[in-house]
């Protein structure tokens, strides 16, 4: 929480010095409102508003949250005031809302930002151990998976987990390491900062930081020869035309995507060839689990093979 801490106002970070630690250890969402409390959002989706009187967000602590997120460097933040979001050190991601300025139809930069949105990222070593023997049952080659979720449900994490397993191996399941190339467009997956991964991922990854996954994944196949590709929140006809080339080049893709279920998926326009084709091996469900507070995650609801059926019954991680 250190890196958040730095870039909240020195008011709130006062109210944070105060909480116990095991409600910071359940904080998912910090959320800045100019005119409004500040409002912390837990794991279980309960607010710590109901239970204390917190100060209202003014426009001076908005625009110094600003300054502090950009290094006192606001045109740095070019490309991340068009993207509506910024990634800070540890892989938290900072979503931002105000007056939109488009030029020609397309959003040219986010301006006097009213709203601060602060994603706490978490590492859980361990969360997708149980996947393995779907995934990988004693082979050389992973599975090609798709974890569908709604937000916060921990998509994300079970990625950046999977992603140090396969970098590491195993050698109680004499699964060997695999060299992993990473397409974080979001810098959520290795929390980069100037390049360098901060999450712990293993000795076989690579990673393009802030790059498009269409893309990225053609030049990490190019440049890095990757046995398994990993990329976040797959969306867009680009998507799935680079994720068939990967395919065809041998390379297996891990990936998520926002959905409640496979069912809505294979309605999308964009999934009909990747499901036609058969590029996923693997369907991951995950669902949110409140009753499951502290860790961060929710449940596996279901995992499907390539046609769709059913391998798991339901199962808490």
């Amino acid at each position: 929480m250190k890196e958040v801490l730095r870039i909240l106002p020195q008011s709130i970070q006062q109210i944070f010095l105060k909480l116990p630690e095991k409600e910071i250890q359940h904080i998912e969402e910090i959320r800045c409102r100019i005119g409004q409390p500040l409002e912390l959002v837990t794991s279980d989706n309960y607010d710590l508003r109901a239970s204390r009187q917190f100060p209202v967000f003014n426009e001076k602590e908005a625009e110094d949250m600003l300054q502090k997120l950009s290094n006192y460097s606001l045109y740095t933040l070019e490309e991340e005031l068009k993207r509506g979001y910024i990634t800070i050190q540890g892989g938290h991601r900072v979503g931002l809302s105000g007056r939109v300025i488009t030029e020609q139809g397309h959003v040219r930069r986010i301006r006097d930002v009213s709203s601060f949105n602060i994603r706490i990222a978490r590492e859980i070593i361990g969360v997708a151990t149980p996947l393995i023997p779907y995934l990988n049952n004693n082979e050389k080659r992973w599975q090609s998976t798709l974890i569908i979720g709604s937000p916060r449900t921990g998509k994300t994490t079970l990625l950046r987990d999977l992603a140090r397993i396969i970098s590491e191996g195993s050698q109680e399941r004499s699964i060997p390491p695999r060299k992993v190339g990473i397409i974080d467009e979001r810098s959520e997956i290795a929390g980069c900062i100037r390049g360098i991964p901060q999450n712990q991922l293993g000795s076989h990854v690579d990673v393009l930081d802030a790059c498009p996954k269409a893309e990225g994944m053609m030049m990490m196949i190019r440049s890095m020869s990757p046995h398994v590709l990993i990329v976040d929140e797959i969306g867009r006809k680009e998507d799935s035309e680079a994720l068939i080339e990967a395919m065809n080049a041998g390379v297996s893709v891990l990936a998520t995507i926002h959905a409640n279920g496979f069912e809505q998926v294979s309605r999308r326009p964009m999934m009909k060839s990747l499901l036609r084709e058969k590029v996923f091996d693997r369907f991951i469900e995950v669902t949110s689990c409140p009753k499951r507070k502290q860790t961060h995650m929710g449940r596996i609801r279901d995992i499907r093979d390539a046609n769709g059926l059913s391998l798991l019954h339901v199962k808490e991680f």
